[in-house]
């Protein structure tokens, strides 16, 4: 009884994030606006083109997908937070949404550690077992596979949220850190955190020391694979399936290593000046680690690359098209021209034949342009 009138007592949590260096917050503001535009665009772009090109229908790019998702949906759980917090004198955030802001963070960072996993092991059927790979890689597997994933990913964010958020905290609610980071706010609990500390520790072993044992093993079994190939054009071909995601991996994992794994300062000062550096790795882990890996996708995948600049060819002239066909006069007056004696409106005969299908769908239109529906009237 005695601990929920504690845990009641506090409201809410104040985040302490670059308070201490006010002159960062402004450069730090713009920064991380900028990379969190480019984290939707591209991981939006990456996601949108895996989804709509059929030729990238596959179990990689399935996963490719779903990675862009837990990209936008981490960084998003976060990041408005932290734009937040470098704009307003008053850093705070409510009980109940930093459990939300914790679970969300956990949940999609744990997702993202399994996914990785996941796709170490497509990456292996497809390089070393070849032949049976259609077999193996078969829809009704890799789609539980991914959805594994989430399920594991989320349980293992509740189990920790929740165990942090029922401990009493005793008046202080200062967070030293961006977000509602587990570690900080536990030093906050005014009790017992061996069992957090413990479920953790599980945890950790789960979610990462199992998958970077298996991703290891996987990427051996490969490499050992691409040695025996004879040709170099062979095996330059076959690591190049498997670069990019070998390149995304020793980014989420080092950082994460690196972040843990450092030694802690015994000094005062520089206790202070790790605490910076601890925040400013978090925010690169949060941010700069999900922005880059579209890029790595983009500038390593050639079928990435062209599938979206088939997509982008195919939304320009389809946009151009149906400019033309618009019902109710929005073709202006300067594109009519005569053919027979009569006055036409729209296109030329020449440039018809391409556009028939387009004609049979139907459009609605807006203003000049249009979008191929079942054929309305506005």
């Amino acid at each position: 009884m005695d601990s929920d009138n504690q845990t009641a007592s506090v409201t809410e949590f104040v985040l302490l994030g670059l308070s201490a260096h006010p002159a960062l917050e402004k450069t730090f503001f713009m920064l991380i606006l900028s990379t969190y535009l480019v984290i939707l665009l591209g991981n939006g772009v990456l996601l949108l083109v895996t989804a709509l090109d059929t030729r990238l229908h596959t179990p990689m790019y399935f996963f490719l997908g779903h990675l862009s998702l837990l990209d936008m949906c981490y960084t998003t759980s976060s990041v408005p937070l932290i734009l937040d917090s470098f704009l307003t004198p008053r850093k705070a955030i409510s009980f109940s949404g930093c459990a939300v802001q914790m679970f969300l963070s956990f949940a999609m960072g744990a997702t993202e550690c399994v996914l990785l996993g996941m796709m170490a092991f497509d990456r292996y059927v497809a390089i070393c077992h070849p032949l049976r790979y259609p077999v193996v890689m078969r829809k009704a597997v890799y789609v539980p596979m991914a959805a594994g994933s989430w399920a594991a990913g989320i349980t293992n964010s509740v189990v920790q949220t929740s165990q942090a958020m029922r401990l009493p905290f005793c008046g202080d609610n200062v967070i030293n850190h961006f977000t509602c980071e587990i570690l900080a706010v536990l030093k906050l609990a005014c009790a017992d955190i061996s069992i957090n500390v413990v479920s953790m520790v599980v945890a950790n072993v789960i979610f990462l020391a199992v998958p970077v044992l298996f991703i290891s093993i996987s990427y051996m079994c490969i490499l050992t694979t691409i040695l025996r190939i004879p040709s170099a054009e062979g095996r330059k071909k076959a690591f190049s399936t498997c670069s990019a995601h070998l390149t995304v991996v020793v980014v989420f994992y080092g950082t994460i290593l690196f972040m843990y794994g450092k030694p802690k300062s015994k000094d005062p000062l520089g206790a202070d000046k790790q605490d910076l550096a601890d925040k400013l790795i978090s925010l690169f882990y949060g941010v700069v680690t999900p922005m880059l890996n579209p890029i790595i996708y983009s500038l390593r995948n050639k079928d990435v690359k062209a599938a979206a600049r088939t997509l982008v060819t195919q939304k320009r002239f389809s946009v151009a098209e149906q400019w033309w066909r618009c019902p109710g006069g929005s073709v202006p007056p300067d594109r009519s021209h005569r053919r027979d004696g009569v006055t036409r409106r729209g296109p030329p005969s020449s440039k018809l034949s391409s556009l028939n299908a387009t004609a049979q769908k139907g459009s609605v239109c807006i203003g000049r342009l249009s979008w191929n529906f079942p054929c309305f009237i506005l």
